[in-house]
């Protein structure tokens, strides 16, 4: 069973969307992670450019290198454009990336409730009486 590679053409922006970075890669969460890490010899670190608020999938590393050159080759209106139709808010797309799931408050009494429920029926169907139940002998810790 082969797994099928994905490539992918992305965006970064800086917290106040004035510096943009196109790239690509093979790995996107660990691209970003890359980027995250400010090194100031790069674009990315001197800019701040952290936030990825678009990005496409390919299967091909052709196609993939030719979508990144068209968009570099784009003016800055035309990939804001490109931006706003996926993400209308500029939101950063992997802001959760790495993040534990945490359930809402709702879902953590819905949990409790059903716990209870099911310990309260578990009592329910065992016997009343002690004497009524299986006994076992002492078991010998020596084996």
């Amino acid at each position: 069973m082969s797994l099928e590679k994905f490539y992918y053409v992305y965006i970064l922006v800086s917290s106040s969307r004035r510096a943009m970075y196109t790239g690509i890669t093979n790995d996107l969460h660990h691209r970003r992670w890359q980027h995250r890490k400010l090194n100031p010899k790069t674009f990315a670190g001197r800019y701040r450019t952290v936030r990825l608020v678009y990005f496409e999938q390919f299967t091909s590393p052709s196609t993939a290198i030719r979508r990144e050159k068209q968009i570099k080759g784009w003016t800055r209106a035309k990939k804001d454009e490109l931006v706003r139709g996926m993400n209308p808010r500029w939101e950063d797309l992997a802001k959760d990336w790495g993040r534990q799931y945490e359930p809402s408050l709702e879902a953590v009494e819905r949990l409790k409730r059903e716990m209870k429920e099911k310990s309260q029926n578990q009592s329910q169907n065992q016997p009343q009486d002690p004497s009524s139940a299986e006994r076992r002998p002492p078991q010998d810790d020596a084996g």
